[in-house]
């Protein structure tokens, strides 16, 4: 068994009885000394690690690397600011595809056009030629579809909107081509040629690997699921994979016997995902009041008899939950099935996937019923002109990350990649900051909800794991997997001084169960 010792002169360890050290003495992939212990025990091989600062490797708590991976191979409308200019990358991205292939993916985003109105299939029409075209939003709730892919599904104004979701219909009652939530899944019907996942992932997990990330919780489907048990098999998983379930696939999962925590230190089953409401961006989320300036409020993606049968059938059964939740009422009606769920006798590891407007009310119930509050700051600093518009100024605690933790409530940090960039830092730069990558707002948004470098690392390292139930990973300390990153600057040393500098952080190497698994050429 070979002995390693990593030296640095400046080591975060995310241990709170000893946070810096100089020395890592690794043994079989853990940590097994630390500091002065590390370096009088002997090695067989001492690495001087480069950079300027190591810390933890960080765990992205809800990422879709499907989206990520397919993204990698399609138009990206995330910058474009109107729909000319949109449809103009459509049409160019298009003229390189095979004929008959799909337009997808795409994250446009309405909100940030100069006339921030959903568009139609008739737009669509004209840069789609004789190919499928459905273009998801930024946030993954709507789809923008042509006519041949509703007239390939079968969508006509006769058809009725399905449980949980809207076909969007002009003055004359026909379908916009806008589908939002469950809507999405009448498209389901067409036949697709897709390439195979695995390439494009393995391309994805290089991608991850130059951020920092180590570890991560995937939100997405089967394909993925066994695209990453194949990477595993065959010895080309690098990143240490959580994968969960959907709600679709629970009566397989349960069949199969899985349960949350199986697997092994490299891949392992996680919690079942369900959907209580929709997003912000697609004006689904669920809240108590109507949105300014539209007469809804938002979207219950699952009738609450519903959600509360399927939590249930998922705990009895062995499997943790995580639930998104995004409006204020979508929070309170997940947490009240998670109070049925405690009620019940069962202790498993419960989440609510962005938690983003809550009542003041129900942040202390998350503290009582022990449930995480998985968030993503990035998507504070991205909504937050949208929040104001929309939201305006009711008594809600939105991305409320200081206030949750006051409370005691755990947090765990992810991105929703493709939604936002993957890169952690930008993360941890919008949890210390509430500030985008220009620095506005001034002083960040709602400031006092600003959180220390501190926590937010904690976030994206030992809170992710413990929101797969995991505690052997996350610092670096005796017995913990030795999973870290070099980077470029001192994080810590920036954080008074220059806050802005965190989001630009360089990964140097990215070292995995003691292995070195990426490094920036």
């Amino acid at each position: 068994m070979t002995r390693t010792l990593l030296r640095h002169e400046r080591i975060w360890t995310g241990d709170a009885d000893q946070p810096w050290t100089d020395a890592l003495l690794v043994e079989d992939g853990r940590i097994t000394a630390v500091g002065a212990s590390a370096l009088e025990a002997g090695a067989d091989d001492v690495v001087d690690l480069p950079g300027t600062l190591v810390m933890p490797g960080l765990h992205d708590a809800h990422i879709h690397t499907e989206w990520v991976a397919r993204s990698l191979s399609s138009v990206d409308l995330r910058e474009a600011r109107s729909l000319d200019e949109t449809l103009e990358l459509v049409r160019v991205h298009a003229e390189g595809l095979a004929d008959g292939e799909w337009l997808h993916s795409g994250r446009w985003n309405h909100n940030v056009w100069d006339v921030p109105v959903q568009p139609d299939r008739h737009s669509l029409d004209t840069v789609s030629g004789d190919r499928v075209a459905a273009l998801s939003s930024v946030d993954g709730h709507t789809i923008w579809a042509n006519s041949l892919a509703l007239h390939r599904a079968g969508i006509t104004r006769d058809t009725p909107d399905p449980v949980g979701g809207e076909i969007v219909r002009d003055a004359d009652g026909e379908p916009t081509g806008i589908l939002r939530e469950s809507a999405q899944d009448l498209l389901d019907v067409i036949e697709q040629d897709q390439a195979p996942l695995r390439p494009w992932l393995e391309r994805a997990q290089q991608l991850l690997l130059s951020v920092g990330l180590t570890s991560i919780t995937d939100i997405d489907g089967e394909e993925t699921r066994a695209a990453y048990a194949e990477l595993h098999a065959d010895g080309a998983l690098r990143l240490r994979v959580t994968k969960c379930t959907r709600d679709g696939d629970l009566e397989l999962a349960i069949s199969e016997g899985r349960r949350s925590g199986q697997g092994d230190d490299r891949f392992r089953f996680g919690p079942v995902k369900f959907f209580s409401d929709g997003a912000l961006g697609s004006h689904t989320a669920h809240m108590t009041e109507p949105f300014i300036g539209h007469e809804g409020c938002g979207i219950a993606a699952m009738p609450y008899d519903v959600l509360l049968e399927r939590t249930l059938l998922a705990v009895r059964s062995g499997l943790d939950v995580c639930t998104h939740a995004i409006g204020d009422e979508a929070n309170r009606l997940v947490l009240d099935s998670f109070e049925a769920v405690r009620a019940d006798g069962h202790d498993n590891v419960l989440r609510v996937e962005h938690a983003q407007h809550v009542l003041p009310v129900d942040i202390p119930r998350f503290r009582t019923l022990d449930v995480i509050a998985s968030m993503q700051p990035s998507h504070c600093t991205a909504d937050l002109e949208l929040a104001d518009q929309i939201i305006g100024p009711r008594r809600l605690a939105s991305y409320a990350w200081r206030s949750f933790l006051d409370a005691g409530v755990r947090l765990a940090f992810g991105s929703d990649a493709p939604v936002e960039d993957p890169n952690p830092f930008y993360g941890l730069h919008a949890a210390v900051t509430r500030q985008r990558a220009d620095g506005s707002p001034f002083g960040g948004w709602r400031p006092e909800e600003r959180i220390t470098l501190d926590e937010a690392v904690r976030a994206h390292t030992v809170g992710p794991h413990e929101a797969v139930g995991r505690s052997d990973v996350g610092r670096l300390a005796a017995g913990q997997l030795a999973d870290l990153v070099v980077v470029d600057r001192d994080l810590w040393a920036l954080e008074e001084s220059a806050p802005a500098e965190i989001r630009d952080t360089v990964v140097l190497q990215t070292w995995i169960g003691g292995e070195l698994a990426h490094e920036r050429s």
